[in-house]
């Protein structure tokens, strides 16, 4: 039964990748053809951009405009502007499709073999509808960290700052990307093109308003980011995370410290073993690594924002220059029913509602593939002459 599926998986059509670029860019025309009417966070986006030109502000509450409130950076207002301007239907259209076509990009110019694009590829498939459905940047967010190790690989440094830049600047998730700067050959010019981009990004917001008005925007941001992660707290539709899950399924009150910290303990050791640096394969597990991570050790993650992490768990199964077990297998299987299809109809409604919703279950798959990630660069060798830089 398994060969008959292997050579199904091998057949030529499913490793096509004009159908797979067909496929990706079908999703985002149906997402936002489907949302069309039920776009509220395109609204926070595009209005992001009127706010910012009108000079009032971006983190206030606009209930006649859409629910909820922005909290992106003032950056944004500027990024978003091109999808802002446009009639509702083209700008939502076109956004979908730039948030799938940037992260369809990343992969195929990634240094993943065809087999892993092709994995990567169809796995994400239906994780990356579920994040189109709710127009979120996090799509970007997944795209940006592949892209900043992908120039970290190719010495691009400038390149890789500006991505590690723009998703900071946009939603703070993109300073991760520091985590590969020990994979940096230059690193004192990565470190000046950080810097100088974040002086670019910082003050790019005034062609549209003026100096004060962003800086108070940015006063402002960083208040509404500590007031959201009190809210997250409490909210069943964020916080899906190692965080959220572990104080839901325990009911105990404490500190996020205490599983952060030996969170960045257990991320960090792999940085010890240097003689694994030289191997491709490692520094790929690596940033499968970061892309787990950022969703796992947030209280903001939501359900729409495991695409960043489901590229990881891909990442992950196929990076290792060992066979996968059936057990790797089964928790592959594990990941995409209960952290995949658990949002959709095709999963039990009863189980979704009184189970996985309630006590954040959609991250515990991740967070097994994440441990399971971590014994592994704590002891495997990454070794072979094809893994080599």
């Amino acid at each position: 039964m398994r060969g008959k599926l292997s050579v199904f998986l091998g057949h030529p059509i499913l490793r096509d990748h004009r159908l797979l670029a067909g496929l990706w860019l079908l999703i985002a025309v149906i997402g936002a053809l489907t949302k069309l009417h039920r776009c509220n966070n395109f609204l926070i986006f595009k209005y992001t951009f009127w706010h910012a030109w009108n000079g009032t502000s971006l983190y206030a509450p606009y209930p006649a405009e859409y629910n909820d409130v922005n909290h992106y950076g003032p950056f944004f207002s500027l990024l978003i502007a091109p999808f802002a301007v446009t009639p509702l239907w083209i700008g939502l259209l076109l956004w979908c499709l730039s948030l799938v076509v940037l992260l369809y990009v990343a992969i195929r110019r990634s240094q993943f073999t065809n087999g892993q694009q092709v994995f990567l590829l169809w796995f994400c498939a239906h994780e990356l509808l579920t994040a189109v459905f709710m127009q979120q940047f996090n799509i970007a967010i997944a795209a940006i960290i592949l892209l900043t190790y992908y120039c970290i690989e190719r010495e691009r440094d400038g390149l890789a700052a500006f991505w590690v830049m723009l998703g900071t600047f946009v939603k703070l998730y993109g300073i991760v990307g520091l985590a590969f700067f020990f994979f940096s050959k230059h690193k004192g010019h990565f470190v000046g093109a950080l810097l100088l981009w974040a002086v670019v990004m910082f003050v790019a917001p005034m062609v549209i308003s003026s100096p004060s008005y962003v800086i108070g925007q940015y006063q402002e941001w960083l208040a509404c980011l500590t007031e959201k992660n009190g809210e997250n707290l409490a909210s069943i539709a964020q916080n899906i995370s190692l965080l959220g899950m572990v104080h839901r399924t325990t009911g105990l009150v404490f500190s996020d410290l205490w599983l952060i910290v030996p969170g960045l303990l257990l991320f960090a050791i792999p940085y010890l073993r240097l003689f694994q640096y030289r191997y491709v394969a490692f520094r790929q597990t690596l940033l499968a690594s970061v892309l787990m991570f950022v969703v796992l050790f947030s209280t903001g993650s939501e359900s729409s924002g495991y695409i960043i992490a489901f590229v990881g768990v891909v990442i992950w199964y196929t990076a290792a220059p060992w066979k996968r077990t059936g057990w790797d297998v089964a928790l592959m299987v594990f990941v995409f029913v209960l952290s995949s299809l658990s949002p959709s109809d095709l999963f039990p409604a009863y189980l979704r509602k009184e189970w996985v919703q309630p006590y954040a279950l959609k991250a515990l798959p991740v967070t097994l593939v994440w441990l399971k990630l971590c014994y592994e660069m704590y002891t495997m060798n990454y070794g072979s002459q094809k893994n080599v830089r």
